[in-house]
């Protein structure tokens, strides 16, 4: 972690980023709401996929809570736009193709896979408070349980 990485309890990285359908989306437009920022790798992967499956399954009960999806990857917008349009995703996807928000946030890492390393997007997930405070952090996630412990987290009067 970097001394300018996201740390939960403290104010969350503001930023702004293209979104699916062609619109800047800026983190702090939505104070007054809580935010379930999620990072993933790339579209149309079947990780990936099976993730924002499983966020948009839980739209509803996130939406109980008052709290927006929003996911971030390195893909285009127009990606993005595909990607949504063949899951039928109600929530925005940003495009971080430069990283900056991924490495704001400390999930753009050295990475291996068949002994080749490389850099990229480690699969977090972040729930941000109504006040735009970093509340919660799940790091390095694998899906299985996830869902259930992020919606836990937004269902609880306060998560910290």
């Amino acid at each position: 972690m970097t001394e300018t990485e996201a740390r939960v309890g403290q104010p969350a990285p503001d930023f702004t980023l293209p979104a699916s359908g062609g619109q800047q989306i800026t983190l702090s437009d939505y104070r007054g709401k809580k935010v379930i920022l999620y990072f993933y790798p790339q579209d149309n992967t079947p990780t990936c996929t099976q993730e924002a499956c499983e966020f948009r399954d839980a739209a509803p009960h996130f939406a109980e809570q008052n709290a927006v999806i929003i996911g971030i990857s390195p893909d285009s917008a127009a990606k993005h736009d595909k990607f949504i349009a063949k899951h039928g995703l109600p929530f925005v996807l940003l495009a971080d193709e430069e990283h900056r928000v991924c490495e704001l946030y400390g999930v753009w890492q050295l990475k291996k896979m068949y002994g080749r390393e490389y850099r990229g997007v480690v699969r977090s997930t972040f729930l941000i408070d109504e006040e735009g405070r970093l509340a919660q952090e799940w790091r390095g996630v694998r899906l299985k349980g996830h869902m259930d412990s992020v919606l836990s987290a937004a269902a609880a009067e306060n998560p910290v």
